[in-house]
C-alpha cells in the first residue's frame, strides 16, 4: 500500500499565523537579533520625534525651520502609526493589547498629530512618546529593573484603598479649615470666598506656601500655625502606607521573564511558566 503523498502548500498560501508569529517575535521580543534591531531603531525614532517637538516649541527655531520640523513630525507619526497597526496584527487578541498600558501609550503617541488638524497646538502633547522608552528595559535585558518596577506597581496597587481613605479625610479637613478661615479673615484680607480659602488651606497644609494669601488677624494666624503643624504629620502618612506595602511586595518578589505572550502581549511571567497567567495562552 502506497503512503499518501504529502501536499505541498505554496509559501504564499501557507497559514498566516506563522508570519504573524515571526512578526510578533520581531516587534515584541528582544531575544532575537531582528527584535533587538527593531527596538533600537524604535528608540532612536522616539528620541528624534520628541526632540523635534521640543525644538518646534522654540520660537526662533520654529520661525527658521518650521516647515522642516512639521514634515518630520508627520513622518514620525506615520511611522508610529504603521508600527501600532503591525503590533495589533501580530497578536491574536488585538483588543487586549490596545487596552494595555503600552497599547494606550502607543495610541496616545500618534493621536496628537492628527488632532492638531482640528486643534492647533495639540501636537506638543506628542512628548508623551517619551514613555515608550520604557521598552529599553527589555531591549537591554535589564530584567532586574522590570522586577523592581513591578514590585513598586504592586505596592502602589495594594496601598490604593488606604490612600483613598486618607485623601478623603484630607479633603474633608481642608474644606472645614477653608470655611473657618473665610469666617475669621473675610473678604477684607483676601479670602474672598470659601473656594479661595480652601485653596489657601491646601497650599498651607501641603507646606507649599505660595504666599499669595496670608492671614492678617491673630486668630487667623493661630489657625494657620495649627494647619502648618498638621501638614508635617499628614505628609508622613502616605509615605508610611506605601513603605509598608513596598516591604510586603519585596518579600513576595519573584524573578520575571521578558517573554511576551503571543496572544495578549502581556509580560511579567515567571521564568518557568508555560502558559500566560492573564489569558491562559501557551507561551
Amino acid at each position: 500500500m502506497k503512503s499518501p503523498v504529502p501536499k505541498i502548500v505554496p509559501v504564499a498560501e501557507r497559514p498566516a499565523p506563522g508570519r504573524r508569529a515571526r512578526l510578533h517575535e520581531i516587534i515584541f521580543e528582544a531575544d532575537s537579533r531582528a527584535g533587538r534591531l527593531f527596538d533600537l531603531a524604535l528608540i532612536w525614532l522616539i528620541l528624534l520625534s520628541v526632540a523635534t517637538v521640543i525644538l518646534e516649541s522654540v520660537r526662533q527655531v520654529r520661525l527658521q525651520y518650521g516647515q522642516l520640523l512639521y514634515a518630520l513630525e508627520w513622518l514620525f507619526t506615520l511611522l508610529f502609526t504603521l508600527e501600532y497597526l503591525l503590533r495589533l496584527l501580530s497578536v491574536r487578541r488585538p483588543l487586549r493589547y490596545a487596552t494595555s498600558f503600552f497599547g494606550v501609550v502607543d495610541l496616545l503617541a500618534i493621536i496628537p498629530t492628527y488632532l492638531s488638524i482640528l486643534v492647533p497646538g495639540s501636537q506638543y502633547l506628542l512628548v508623551i512618546r517619551i514613555l515608550r522608552l520604557l521598552r529599553v528595559f527589555r531591549l537591554l535585558k535589564l530584567s532586574e529593573y522590570v522586577t523592581e518596577a513591578d514590585t513598586l506597581r504592586r505596592a502602589l496597587h495594594a496601598s490604593q484603598r488606604k490612600i483613598s481613605v486618607f485623601l478623603s479625610a484630607v479633603i474633608l479637613l481642608v474644606v472645614i479649615i477653608g470655611a473657618l478661615m473665610y469666617v475669621i479673615e473675610g473678604e477684607a484680607h483676601g479670602f474672598t470666598s470659601i473656594p479661595v480659602s480652601i485653596y489657601w488651606a491646601i497650599v498651607t497644609l501641603t507646606t507649599v506656601g505660595y504666599g499669595d494669601l496670608s492671614p492678617r488677624t491673630p486668630f487667623g494666624q493661630i489657625l494657620a500655625s495649627i494647619v502648618m503643624i498638621i501638614g508635617y504629620g499628614i505628609i508622613a502618612v502616605p509615605t508610611g502606607i506605601v513603605s509598608v506595602e513596598l516591604a510586603h511586595a519585596v518579600r513576595a518578589q519573584q524573578e520575571v521573564s521578558r517573554q511576551s505572550c503571543p496572544e495578549c502581549s502581556a509580560e511579567g511571567h515567571d521564568p518557568d511558566a508555560h502558559y500566560c497567567k492573564y489569558c491562559g495562552a501557551s507561551l
